[in-house]
């Protein structure tokens, strides 16, 4: 939800807009400009076509923020009972305000629906109000923020009855993932980290955990899946890897531990050591031991997303985000 801890970017006065200059124009007037301001509880987004008199305005307040701000945030608000997304997010590198990635330079575009889909990985549970034109109008008292237990675990509704009927106390009636097939286990990753170029074939939330997610999904075909974009296909890109091709039980559980914090990149590298001697390594000859401190530049490189783009001020900026395919980058550096 929005709140100060949450809604990244700055709201100060010179810090809080954006200002798009139309190409060609010798004066540098603005022809568009989105203002981000802070009132009382409400956090808001403007758009200013024109000046003085003939300005044109319009106002919305941000209703829900999604993802935590590593790379960036996009906001969303509620018109009624339709979820949309709003045009200007905040773009970490930088720490600057940019146009929301997909969206056209110079416009000022409030109406681009959010639908189940979209909200899938964004949220453990929203419910559709089934029957809606572009399928982005909710019931808002469901929403579930975040991920929590019961995507992993399955739906809780059956162990709580069963525990306030003084039934056991254990975990009877939820799911272990640590209990299901490697492929399963597999699926219920891939469920939000196989990315966004796939074609679903049930209504979002209607997954259940250790089902086959083919029964959901369309596999990935053609070049998509011959080298996935780093954007959100972790699995994808992991099923590449000749570290997990030749190994029968690696899953992403063997380097993630889903009930702690995310680590730093390079803490990871022991997971690499518990399979590979650091000396075979051919940077460990120039730098020594110093190589076993930092695998993953070198192996998971940080690549460019060519799905998520944004268009801002005449720039295109990719968001950065690390590769699953654990393989040799020659371009790679130690930082």
């Amino acid at each position: 939800m929005p709140r100060t801890s949450t809604v990244l970017g700055s709201f100060a006065e010179g810090r809080n807009e954006l200002v798009i200059v139309p190409e060609g124009n010798p004066a540098g007037l603005p022809g568009l400009r989105f203002r981000m301001e802070r009132q009382a509880d409400a956090f808001t987004e403007t758009a200013v076509s024109g000046d003085g008199a003939d300005a044109v305005m319009q106002t919305e307040t941000i209703g829900v923020v999604t993802v935590s701000g590593t790379r960036g945030q996009t906001y969303l608000y509620w018109r009624g009972d339709g979820l949309f997304e709003l045009p200007v997010s905040y773009w970490t590198n930088g720490k600057r305000w940019i146009n929301s990635p997909g969206y056209q330079n110079g416009t000022a575009d409030f109406s681009r629906p959010v639908t189940a889909g979209c909200m899938e990985c964004h949220a453990t549970y929203l419910q559709a109000i089934s029957g809606t034109v572009g399928g982005n109008r909710f019931r808002r008292e469901t929403m579930q923020l975040g991920i929590s237990c019961e995507r992993c675990h399955g739906a809780g509704a059956a162990h709580v009855e069963r525990y306030q009927r003084g039934g056991s106390t254990d975990a009877d009636g939820m799911v272990n993932p640590a209990k299901l097939s490697r492929e399963r286990q597999l699926d219920l990753c891939a469920y939000c980290h196989s990315g966004i170029q796939r074609v679903a074939l049930a209504p979002a939330f209607s997954y259940v955990v250790g089902e086959p997610l083919a029964n959901y999904f369309k596999p990935i075909e053609g070049a998509v899946a011959e080298h996935p974009d780093v954007h959100g296909n972790q699995v994808g890109l992991l099923e590449r890897s000749r570290c997990f091709r030749e190994s029968a039980g690696m899953t992403c559980s063997t380097c993630h531990d889903t009930h702690a914090p995310e680590k730093a990149a390079a803490s990871y590298s022991v997971k690499c050591l518990s399979c590979h001697a650091w000396q075979v390594c051919k940077v460990a000859r120039r730098i020594g031991s110093r190589a076993k401190a930092n695998c993953i530049d070198c192996h998971m490189a940080v690549e460019k997303t060519n799905v998520i783009v944004s268009q801002t001020a005449g720039e295109e900026l990719h968001a950065a985000m690390r590769s699953h395919w654990i393989k040799v980058y020659p371009e790679a550096r130690l930082p």
